[in-house]
């Protein structure tokens, strides 16, 4: 008899992308990586007021192993500031960004776990010290998240294989 062949049909739950080998994105053509890297490094290069005076203070100050890289590539957007180990960006905008564009390039990088935080530009320069409270408030909950998500990790899996020894045992 022959292997009859069946619709697999993905999990929704499993709409992230697959990641590739050394950072190269979510199977992003070279050509596009290269080119989003070009774009970041002439943003870079033309910062506005409020990114060069936040990107100041973030290199001031002492985050410890948490530091913010200034308009990074992930995957194939380009955000103000991200925080690699944390999982998290910072996304200045002004009066006139294309908000449906922004949504929806939050909307893909939460799913992949990386948690945007969006601040208008002019409160950067009107009312720094509260932008930092709150970039500081945001990194405190995504380390909570972190480490709420290890412990949960850890406690399953600990029942996982409290239960595999308890049936090895014959005692289910």
């Amino acid at each position: 008899m022959t292997e009859r062949k069946t619709l697999g049909l993905r999990d929704p739950s499993e709409t992230t992308p697959n990641l590739n080998k050394k950072g190269r994105g979510w199977k992003i053509s070279d050509s596009r990586l290269d080119e989003l890297h070009a774009r970041a490094r002439e943003l870079r290069r033309h910062s506005s007021e409020a990114h060069k005076a936040l990107a100041a203070r973030f290199a001031k100050a002492n985050l410890g192993r948490h530091t913010f890289k200034r308009h990074a590539v992930v995957g194939s957007a380009i955000v103000d500031f991200n925080c690699h180990s944390l999982g998290m960006a910072v996304d200045l905008f002004e009066e006139g960004d294309n908000e449906a564009l922004a949504a929806r390039r939050d909307k893909s990088l939460d799913a992949v776990g990386i948690k945007v935080m969006r601040i208008k530009a002019s409160e950067v320069l009107e009312n720094m010290d509260g932008v930092l409270e709150r970039i500081t408030a945001g990194m405190r909950q995504r380390i909570e998240d972190k480490q709420s998500a290890r412990r949960d990790r850890k406690s399953h899996n600990h029942t996982e294989s409290g239960a595999t020894e308890h049936n090895r045992q014959g005692l289910t």
